[in-house]
């Protein structure tokens, strides 16, 4: 090495550092972009929720628009959805207001089972103990009482952020019912002419995705509440339509939700009707497991990406780390459209890349124009 000069670098050191820096950049970025959305993540809780209505929606409004003005249909579509929501939820209400006196004194009936149970082998437990926990739990809500009386009025802030969350959240799915394609073209063509192409083909997996995932979710929830539903009031479950909704609403948090639904079912049986059906309710959780797992999700949702099980139980875990329960339903179909859209744009170019090459074996085929030397032009003659 000459006096000055500096070092060498060996070119495996010198790629590593060039993506090193790249990476530090993106990284950068991401954190950005992601702290923006958790400043403002009503809205995009609002956005994610109109287009889930929309992908549900949107084919029942173009059917009714075949025979309605389309400002009409849509208008038609969402009152009606409206009601039967409304319908369920006062179906739901119904239930748990005619079983509430009963299912208190099974309650109580089903605490003092579980207290004997415990008491005898092979718990053995201190019948003592046991008092000592009911008046700690007491004594716990008598203490603490100012404090949950604040968590509750603090809680009505809340309240009205989720009101208007849905808000929104209707607002814009009628405006993506229908006018979703004008707002979709207009977005693309205040985009550079370069990428027009790809974000349309982009544009369009991610939305067959996030469609064909949303439709199939919904198929599956629906069809384990009703396998619960079912199953319950079979076994004289209390409660078997409140619990069927709840296994509706956890359905769509794959893998993890059913089985903590199903064990809120157990406890209820547990305390309700006794150890063995509650031993039958845990036996259910595996076979709708099963069932769920190697039976639905492969037949409904074969439309749309079929992510590996450890990249869903991943998705999950880091999307309920990073936003709670929003970030748990989320986190799927995010990395179902990404990779959708990775895969398309992928597709694109090897297409792409595809028709040059037989362009220019076609080109080379053909050979030279008639007359012309097949060497090419000559040089002029400066001699």
């Amino acid at each position: 090495m000459q006096p000055g000069s500096s070092p060498a670098v060996a070119p495996f050191l010198r790629t590593a550092a060039a993506y090193a820096w790249r990476l530090l950049v993106v990284g950068t970025l991401v954190y950005a972009l992601f702290a923006l959305l958790g400043r403002f993540h009503e809205i995009g809780v609002a956005l994610f929720l109109g287009l889930v209505v929309t992908a549900l929606l949107r084919p029942v409004a173009d059917v009714v628009a075949r025979g309605l003005p389309r400002a009409l249909a849509v208008a038609l579509t969402m009152l009606g959805s409206i009601a039967l929501v409304l319908g369920v939820l006062a179906l739901v209400g119904e239930a748990v207001a005619n079983e509430r006196t009963t299912l208190v004194r099974e309650f109580r009936d089903g605490v003092e089972r579980i207290e004997q149970w415990l008491e005898r082998p092979p718990f053995r437990l201190n019948p003592e103990a046991l008092s000592d926990v009911q008046a700690r739990i007491g004594q716990f809500l008598s203490s603490h009482r100012s404090t949950l009386v604040s968590d509750a009025v603090s809680g009505a802030h809340h309240l009205v952020a989720v009101l208007a969350t849905l808000a929104l959240a209707l607002f814009s799915a009628v405006l993506f019912i229908h006018s979703g394609d004008r707002q979709w073209a207009w977005f693309r063509e205040q985009l550079p002419v370069s990428v027009r192409g790809r974000a349309e083909v982009g544009g369009r997996a991610a939305w067959r995705t996030f469609t064909g995932y949303t439709h199939g979710i919904v198929l599956v929830a629906a069809t384990n509440a009703v396998l619960v539903g079912v199953a319950l009031w079979l076994l004289g479950v209390p409660l078997a339509v409140p619990l069927a909704l709840l296994e509706f609403a956890a359905a769509f948090i794959p893998l993890i939700g059913s089985p903590i639904a199903l064990a809120v079912a157990a406890v209820v049986a547990l305390a309700a009707e006794g150890p063995l059906v509650a031993a039958i309710v845990i036996a259910l959780i595996v076979v709708i497991g099963q069932i769920e797992g190697h039976v639905l999700h492969p037949l409904v949702m074969s439309w749309a990406v079929r992510l590996h099980p450890l990249v869903v139980a991943v998705s999950v875990v880091a999307g309920s780390i990073a936003a709670g329960f929003v970030g748990a339903v989320v986190a799927v179909p995010l990395v179902s459209v990404v990779w959708s859209v990775h895969s398309a744009l992928r597709a694109a170019r090897e297409t792409d890349r595809e028709t040059a090459r037989e362009t220019e074996r076609a080109l080379a085929e053909e050979g030279p124009e008639d007359g012309q030397d097949p060497s090419g032009p000559r040089p002029p003659d400066r001699s």
